[in-house]
């Protein structure tokens, strides 16, 4: 049977983090397997951060973008996700990709899963894409024009 992947994030600005984290997702769900991007609402993206954050809208048509550019894919599902869990608590997932600042997050979804008598998802954790000055790529340190999306130094 093939694998399905959730990942999720609000990907502003897109990053080579980001990248990384995407491009296992593909990988872990192969030629057969379905990858969902579980993409911030608005109100969730901007309640979680201070620094302003694209509607969801014109970050969906970037994501769909890059994603046939960089991989040349076009056969995944974007679903807006306005709870830290969303579906993955409740749906059919087999794995999840994680970073490691979102990987507490995924072992609670797995309880969460365990208490509602489904299977726990495997955590795939990727490490973090470090900048050039050996500190991990952020939107929020792209935001402040410390670094651009590959990691390139700016000031």
């Amino acid at each position: 049977m093939a694998p399905k992947v959730a990942v999720g994030g609000t990907f502003d600005p897109l990053h080579d983090g980001h990248i990384a984290l995407l491009k296992r997702a593909f990988e872990v769900a192969g030629d057969d397997g379905e990858v969902v991007i579980a993409l911030t609402s608005d109100r969730m993206a901007k309640s979680q951060r201070s620094r302003p954050v694209r509607d969801f809208d014109t970050r969906v048509r970037e994501l769909r973008a890059a994603l046939k550019e960089i991989f040349g894919v076009e056969d995944f599902k974007i679903e807006m996700l306005h709870t830290v869990y969303g579906s993955a608590i409740e749906e059919d997932y087999d794995a999840i990709v994680v970073s490691p600042e979102t990987e507490p997050m995924a072992c609670n979804i797995n309880e969460i899963r365990r208490e509602n008598g489904l299977r726990p998802l495997n955590i795939v954790r990727i490490e973090y894409q470090m900048a050039e000055d050996d500190v991990r790529i952020s939107s929020t340190r792209i935001c402040g024009g410390e670094i651009d999306s590959h990691g390139k130094m700016v000031v």
